[in-house]
């Protein structure tokens, strides 16, 4: 099967600018060919007509000079006296039967002339002629155009015909671009909207403003994310619902287990029972990852009102009860419209992160500021993009061996998405030889500094 190459992708904008005056152009250069063309026909005609009326308005003047010669065979060719300084275009020369100059116009170039034209038009060396042969063929008049009138002629003519396209070609483009670009503008439009849309944003795309040949595009996307979002509400009502529903047997298990190793004595079987207890704890620590995800994925992320996050900080230390170097916005407190209960579980899971992996010789350190920018920096080696590339990926964890479900990272992107803040992890950290530093800087939409 034939695979047709498409041309690299590019400006429809810019396609249509190009395609669109390029045509002109080249319909108004064929206009001017095609004018050349005629007017050089029509020239030709105007011209020669020319010729020949030169020559039947001197045959009268011939006839009579031939009357006056025939008493001074012998006298010199009369010259036409010119009236005033002026160029002549069309010269003439008058002879008889013998060849001898009878008559001719002031500015004649006798090298234009052959000494036995035949009777018509022809082409001298240089010019156009036209001769006629009257009174029995006693009297030759010839008349003869100056060498590249005509053509000169044509050549000015079209050149005055084409010197706009100088003028035009930017014009013409930069008319076009800006035409094509009001027209394009719901085209444009309709794109942002695309854009804008992701996992926490599935609203359909308006198709109101759309040319005809648009909107069904719009209406397949509308389909499509559709499709998307009714996946995306059943993923997520199975996720919240399985975790939820594990939660009250995972705790009574977890409560008999830990009665059972209460009550039974050293030995083998506490030593089972104390294996069951950490195993019951890792599907409680899960499930409660997996409302966090839930909960980040599904709910509004945005509260009703503004409300300040530094309170909701304390408490996530507080509640840790680490070594954390914290540092808070010089006035102590930070109002955003972010959801504190959302703010409070990317801040928790981005510092249990810093806790279990960094290097526990050395404190983590906790930035919120005035601009929005929270982050969170852990000691330790220095990772590699491969590394730092796969940290948001779900159940994905590195080769510490500290306890974990691999869904903290993924839980902070999916809120950091959520409110359409930017999420960075660097390593080395600022300022550091090694470590990681993860930034969450909250968009500008959702902040007010207060």
């Amino acid at each position: 099967m034939m695979r047709v190459a498409w041309p690299p992708r590019g400006s429809l904008q810019r396609r249509l600018a190009l395609a669109l005056t390029g045509g002109v152009m080249a319909l108004w250069l064929l206009a001017t060919v095609a004018a050349g063309l005629l007017l050089r026909r029509e020239i030709d005609e105007v011209f020669d007509s020319a010729l020949q009326e030169v020559v039947q308005r001197v045959l009268p003047l011939a006839y009579t000079e031939i009357l006056a010669r025939e008493a001074d065979a012998g006298s010199d060719p009369q010259r036409i006296a010119s009236v005033g300084a002026h160029r002549e275009y069309i010269t003439y020369i008058v002879r008889d039967a013998a060849g001898r100059r009878l008559l001719q116009s002031h500015d004649a170039d006798l090298a234009q002339f052959p000494p036995n034209p035949a009777h018509g038009f022809s082409d001298g060396p240089s010019s156009r002629l036209y001769t006629e042969i009257a009174v029995s063929g006693t009297i030759v008049v010839t008349a003869a155009e100056r060498p590249g009138h005509r053509q000169k002629a044509v050549r000015d003519a079209i050149r005055l015909l084409a010197w706009p396209l100088v003028l035009l070609l930017p014009l013409g483009i930069a008319g076009t671009w800006v035409l094509v670009a009001v027209t394009l503008r719901p085209v444009v439009a309709f794109r942002h909207e695309i854009e804008a849309r992701g996992s926490g944003h599935l609203a359909p795309v308006s198709v109101s403003h759309l040319p005809s040949e648009i909107a069904p595009v719009a209406e397949a996307v509308n389909a499509l994310m559709a499709r998307v979002r009714r996946a995306l509400d059943a993923e997520r009502s199975f996720t919240a619902n399985s975790a939820h529903e594990l939660r009250t047997p995972v705790a009574a298990a977890l409560a008999q287990a830990q009665r059972l190793r209460a009550e039974l004595p050293e030995g083998a079987a506490r030593a089972r029972t104390v294996e069951i207890e950490s195993a019951l704890k890792r599907l409680a620590r899960l499930s409660e990852k997996l409302l966090q995800l839930a909960r980040a994925e599904g709910a509004s992320l945005i509260g009703e009102a503004p409300e300040d996050l530094v309170p909701a900080l304390r408490l996530v230390l507080d509640d840790l009860a680490a070594e954390v170097a914290v540092t808070l916005p010089r006035a102590g407190r930070f109002v955003s419209t972010l959801n504190l209960d959302a703010f409070a579980i990317l801040a928790r899971n981005l510092i249990e992160n810093a806790l279990k992996h960094g290097d526990a010789s050395q404190p983590v350190r906790v930035a919120l500021t005035d601009d929005g920018r929270f982050s969170v920096v852990s000691a330790g080696p220095v990772l590699e993009p491969a590394i730092l590339a796969a940290m948001t990926q779900r159940f994905v964890r590195g080769t510490t061996m500290a306890e974990g479900a691999g869904l903290g990272l993924s839980i902070v992107q999916a809120i950091a998405q959520g409110v359409g803040a930017e999420i960075a992890f660097v390593s080395p950290a600022t300022g550091q030889a090694g470590g990681l530093e993860v930034v969450v800087r909250l968009p500008a939409t959702t902040l007010k500094a207060g």
